[in-house]
């Protein structure tokens, strides 16, 4: 452990710990929080140009995959990717944006963060979700799952909770016939 000479002044002490503790969270990391909420301009990968916009209507069925060695690194809204979070990653809705996530087999719906931009692979993929939202659904052993997202307007009580990164309040489970009827859907949708 390196020591500070005497007779260093408190200032200068004061500006190395600040320098050192900034390095720790990312010079450039926002802090987590809801406001300001972006949509951003229309923006183009692989060929495919995406238009973020305001849609308190979304509600799609698809497919969800999960990411997380990302660790550490920044989401498209600025704030530090934790892979352990409730948190996920969505071409068009604004950032932050909390979406229902459900399982179109087990009929576990969960609660999601959107800070940050994807999935750009296509393939029917219509989010991507942290290893921690992973788990929580029950995907992260298969790495995708069929599911249904919608957006909600959630309790303060659940948008803090996912802020912080822990799960919001259990959601009830979808009955077997709503499902079946979301995996007929989804197996009559255009192929893609």
């Amino acid at each position: 452990m390196t020591s500070v000479r005497q007779g260093t002044k408190p200032t200068a002490v004061l500006a190395m710990v600040m320098a050192l503790s900034a390095c720790a969270s990312g010079p450039h990391d926002r802090p987590v929080s809801d406001t300001p909420v972006r949509v951003g301009q229309p923006y183009t990968v692989r060929g495919t140009t995406y238009r973020p916009a305001v849609d308190p209507t979304y509600d799609r069925l698809g497919y969800a995959t999960w990411y997380g060695p990302e660790s550490g690194s920044q989401t498209a809204n600025g704030e530090r990717f934790r892979p352990d979070g409730i948190s996920a990653a969505h071409t068009t809705l604004p950032l932050p944006s909390y979406v229902e996530v459900t399982s179109l087999e087990t009929g576990r719906t969960i609660l999601v963060r959107v800070n940050d931009r994807g999935p750009f692979s296509g393939h029917g993929r219509i989010i991507d979700l942290s290893r921690g939202a992973g788990r929580l659904l029950g995907i992260a052993a298969r790495g995708s799952a069929p599911v249904r997202v919608r957006v909600v307007e959630p309790s303060e009580a659940d948008r803090r909770r996912l802020r912080e990164g822990r799960a919001a309040l259990a959601r009830p489970p979808v009955p077997q016939s709503t499902l079946a009827q979301w995996r007929a859907a989804l197996a009559g949708a255009a192929p893609y």
